[in-house]
């Protein structure tokens, strides 16, 4: 075993880390409590739609997430002078570490039941059944359908946060129960940026859950990209086409987010546990360090996540400007009302036609 001289933070570590965490708690914090009060504003939609249950739980998440930043900001810019069996040591270490990387593969479920459930919502188009008729029956379409029902959606959600709270139970117990090391004095050493035996089997079992999220995404990407190519070649591209433009949209932002936040960190984690039996320290001072940025990079998803939500929900966005111009609101209300009274309503209550609200 090393001893704990062999891995020194550098300056990027001790200062750049603390203040992107802080920058990304801070802006993280404030836009997913906003996002949380305009949902608390829509419960009543929320129980009738799938994908606002899934957003919901996704700013949950979030704020998880947003609340060990401060910790981990701390524990950068001084773990390295802080003894190892200190208190202050375990708190930023077990159980922060513990929730940032359990509520990161929440937000990683999330994103692919949400693409899945766009991607269903499309199987009620009668030209998109067609194509798909050959399967109609299948296991697989069964259970893609189910992704957009409100209620397979709250099940699933508390089948995930009973995980959550399962897993990080018994994580934080057991790193409790963990004695120290002699062989470390500093909180920051290779033992606590390696993990134990069983961190790293968890680690393993977690890159390959998101791996099959990532390929799942990718597959409903493709298959809708075919389908609406193939509809490009026939015929024109009528209205009801353009809703699968929106739904591929929604679907790549998804993708998107999962290529720049995510992908990095679980692509270099395999090599990280691998190249770390070299006994080269300048090389486990660049290994940690470049571990500890792409974690970082995963961990400002959350602090993003506000904006992607303005971006794949309509009522959210409508939400949102409402609240930020209710003078403006209340002017447009005046002139609707004045010229409903000359025109027939066309459209639903809530601004969007029949099929639009399916989607948007």
């Amino acid at each position: 075993m090393r001893n704990s001289t062999c891995l020194q933070p550098s300056f990027a570590t001790t200062v750049a880390l603390p203040v992107i965490y802080s920058i990304l708690f801070t802006t993280g914090s404030l836009g997913n409590i906003l996002s949380a009060w305009i949902f608390s504003r829509k419960i009543p939609t929320m129980q009738k739609r799938a994908q606002y249950i899934y957003l919901a739980n996704l700013v949950a998440a979030n704020l998880l997430i947003c609340s060990t930043m401060p910790f981990l900001a701390a524990y950068f810019a001084g773990g390295f002078q802080w003894p190892y069996d200190s208190a202050i040591c375990r708190i930023a270490n077990h159980p922060s570490t513990v929730v940032l990387h359990v509520n990161m593969y929440v937000t990683i479920t999330i994103l692919c039941s949400t693409a899945l459930s766009q991607y269903a919502t499309l199987k009620k188009s009668n030209d998109f059944s067609q194509v798909a008729r050959p399967v109609n029956k299948s296991f697989y379409r069964r259970a893609l359908e189910k992704f957009r029902q409100p209620k397979f959606a709250k099940n699933l959600c508390i089948t995930i946060w009973i995980t959550v709270v399962c897993v990080t139970v018994i994580a934080i117990t057991y790193d409790a129960e963990a004695k120290p090391g002699q062989e470390f004095h500093q909180c920051y050493n290779i033992k606590v940026e390696s993990g134990e035996y069983t961190t790293r089997i968890a680690a393993s079992v977690a890159t390959a859950c998101f791996f099959v999220s990532f390929i799942t995404v990718l597959m409903s990407y493709y298959s809708l990209t075919r389908h609406l190519s193939k509809i490009q070649k026939n015929t024109c591209i009528g209205k009801k086409h353009l809703i699968y433009r929106t739904v591929r949209r929604n679907i790549l932002i998804i993708q998107i987010i999962l290529i720049v936040c995510f992908l990095p960190y679980h692509t270099f984690r395999p090599f990280f546990y691998v190249l770390l039996t070299n006994k080269d320290c300048q090389r486990l001072n660049y290994l940690v360090e470049i571990k500890n940025f792409l974690t970082c990079l995963a961990a400002a998803k959350s602090s993003l996540d506000p904006l992607i939500t303005l971006l794949l929900d309509k009522t959210f966005k409508e939400s949102l400007y409402s609240l930020f111009g209710k003078c403006t609101s209340k002017d447009h209300k005046r002139r609707a009302d004045n010229s409903t009274e000359e025109t027939p309503p066309t459209r639903k209550n809530d601004g969007t036609t029949p099929r639009e609200y399916d989607y948007q």
